[in-house]
């Protein structure tokens, strides 16, 4: 395995090598898989509501278009730049193929903490943004989602801002939307519920009962909070989570639900809740438990705490929250890393159901979503799992090789133009 410095871009990069390299891809093909069809800085001026004016960077990155159009969230965050961009671009890429949606991958931001907007601030930033975009997005281009610091809300905002553009209302352009706009039953929690799908499939795989199954969440945000509420309802001892101030820990299990109710009381962090421990965001990543599902951001586990991570199975809720070089470490150790191009594929999933719905005006129940997406979870998982037993090679690798496999398979097809 190639090592990279850690970087999400590096990371991705090293991951897209090791699948061009043991599917023997000539390097001109690997070239043009790895750059982005297009990378786009935008300015957005914002005027706050004290007068001052601030002017902000966005992005968007449009990995690849080969099978379809581009699909991938809006991030506001400050950390947020054009190489994070780009590999979170990529990765959706490969997550689309490898679930068998017909999009390429695409993703956007803003490099701002949200958090000290107004809400009227944030909608402006929204709408100046969106409107720097309409050339290149529309439910047949590019159809953004919500992402980290981003919510329905804003989705609802981007809409409105295109269909005012174009001149007629397009529910297609993002998803992820309000149900009274376009959005679909089943979307809120899908990314959550994929996880869940996904880490029971590790279990089976693995021949360990849920029952007896403990499991820690890093990020207790719109994945890791209904994540642990998914797998507490399903029978796992869920005793760890956190978010950006810290953790609780409470061997015996939490209740999430009761941690869910306690933010949305107006707590600002679930560090602190009544009959548990508090521990840091790094003591979570190596509690003694059977599961770990990262669900914050990408680059938590490193070269400096991979030998110290005690699960024996990690599912990724979020997107590459393990560097190149804690991955060789972790395969080294025997540890199962179930990949985000997987395991956090129910958001895109449901997406794409939204998006068939709005296409058609013709809307499903929950139920029926949530059917589609145990499908469609339970497939690619064991398109997975199969080849990395008959080859001999890590669940990421493998992943990576089906979704690397399926765009390089459509560019041949589709051929070079001129």
């Amino acid at each position: 395995m190639i090592l990279g410095s850690g970087s999400a871009w590096d990371t991705a990069c090293v991951q897209l090598a090791n699948a061009a390299r043991h599917l023997g891809l000539d390097d001109g093909l690997h070239e043009l898989l790895r750059t982005p069809r297009r990378a786009i800085t935008v300015s957005v001026p914002l005027l706050r509501d004290d007068g001052q004016l601030m002017v902000l960077t966005g992005y968007r990155v449009q990995h690849n278009l080969a099978r379809g159009p581009g699909k991938g969230g809006i991030r506001y965050h400050p950390s947020t730049d054009l190489e994070e961009v780009k590999a979170l671009a990529m990765w959706m890429t490969w997550k689309c193929a490898l679930m068998g949606i017909p999009y390429g991958g695409a993703k956007g931001g803003i490099a701002v903490e949200p958090a000290l907007l107004s809400r009227q601030e944030r909608e402006r930033m929204t709408r100046r943004y969106a409107a720097e975009l309409v050339p290149l997005i529309g439910p047949e281009k590019d159809i953004p989602a919500p992402d980290v610091g981003t919510d329905e809300q804003t989705m609802a905002w981007i809409m409105d801002t295109y269909s005012t553009h174009t001149g007629h209302t397009a529910t297609g352009v993002v998803t992820g939307k309000p149900l009274s706009i376009g959005g679909s039953a089943g979307r809120a929690g899908a990314t959550s519920r994929g996880v869940q799908l996904a880490l029971f499939a590790a279990l089976r795989q693995t021949g360990r009962d849920p029952h007896a199954t403990t499991v820690a969440i890093q990020g207790f945000g719109k994945v890791g909070a209904l994540t642990a509420q998914y797998l507490h309802d399903a029978g796992c001892k869920v005793v760890a989570v956190s978010d950006v101030k810290g953790g609780v820990y409470n061997p015996q299990g939490l209740n999430p639900a009761a941690l869910i109710r306690h933010l949305a009381e107006g707590a600002e962090t679930v560090v602190g809740f009544p009959g548990t421990d508090t521990l840091t965001n790094d003591d979570l990543l190596e509690l003694d438990v059977d599961v770990l599902v990262p669900a914050a951001l990408e680059g938590v586990i490193t070269i400096e705490n991979a030998d110290r991570i005690s699960a024996r199975i990690i599912v990724e809720g979020a997107n590459g929250p393990v560097t190149a070089e804690a991955d060789r470490i972790l395969e080294d150790r025997g540890v199962m890393v179930v990949p985000d191009i997987l395991a956090n594929g129910g958001g895109v999933a449901v997406s794409y159901f939204e998006w068939v719905q709005d296409m058609q005006a013709y809307f499903w129940s929950e139920d029926e979503v949530n059917d589609r997406l145990r499908a469609l979870m339970e497939r690619a998982y064991s398109e997975v799992a199969m080849l990395a037993t008959t080859q001999g090679i890590s669940m990421r690798k493998a992943a990576h090789v089906i979704g690397v496999s399926r765009v390089a398979e459509a560019h041949r097809t589709r051929g070079l133009y001129p």
